[in-house]
């Protein structure tokens, strides 16, 4: 037997202004679409997608490189340290489709490292934005090289875009691979060893 669940509080804070804006909008976007706005199943639906565009955007609220800068610490450790398949959903900025995927994301020390779930909370930093994921590639790439000065930095990411699965070509197995790298790892036998690791799942 279903216990009916009490008390339910949603702590997910949202912009009063904002979310009352994006309603109205979606409302008339809507109608506009053939569709009664007072039945039953629709007249909370603009107020729903206004608030879950504004989560789906939240990094414009966050500054990677502060997130980075907030946890450095000076270590002598000079080898590769990878995280790999940091999930991702970002938002296409040409039609507002989503895209998701898993980044890759490397760098070689040079007198400091960084918390480690740091690198995935500036991935989530800047996907969660109007974005095109080659921007997307180079922005977390181009962070970390600031923020760490390290001795090269590398970011893949491998993405399913809904503009190209549910619209316009209809490919529904089709994959996008970005790449973006720094200093070391602009050397082939560095960048062979990183795909390598990305690759292979470790025992």
């Amino acid at each position: 037997m279903i216990k009916e669940m009490k008390n339910y509080e949603n702590n997910e804070q949202y912009n009063t202004e904002t979310t009352n804006l994006l309603a109205e909008n979606y409302k008339t976007i809507i109608h506009g679409l053939g569709e009664d706005v007072t039945r039953e199943g629709l007249e909370k639906t603009p107020e729903r997608v206004a608030k879950a565009m504004q989560f789906l955007t939240h990094g414009y609220a966050s500054d990677p490189l502060e997130i980075l800068k907030s946890a450095l610490f000076t270590e002598d450790h000079s080898q590769m340290i990878v995280v790999k398949n940091i999930e991702v959903y970002s938002m296409c900025e040409h039609h507002m489709l989503p895209f998701f995927g898993k980044a890759h994301v490397a760098y070689i020390p040079n007198g400091k490292i960084v918390g480690l779930s740091k690198i995935p909370r500036i991935v989530d930093a800047y996907a969660r934005r109007m974005q095109v994921q080659e921007r997307l590639t180079d922005q977390i790439k181009n962070c970390i090289q600031e923020a760490l000065e390290p001795l090269g930095v590398a970011v893949v990411i491998e993405a399913q875009h809904m503009c190209m699965q549910m619209r316009g070509i209809q490919k529904q197995n089709s994959f996008t691979t970005t790449s973006s790298f720094t200093g070391a790892f602009e050397k082939n036998k560095t960048r062979k060893e990183f795909i390598s690791l990305i690759s292979n799942k470790l025992s």
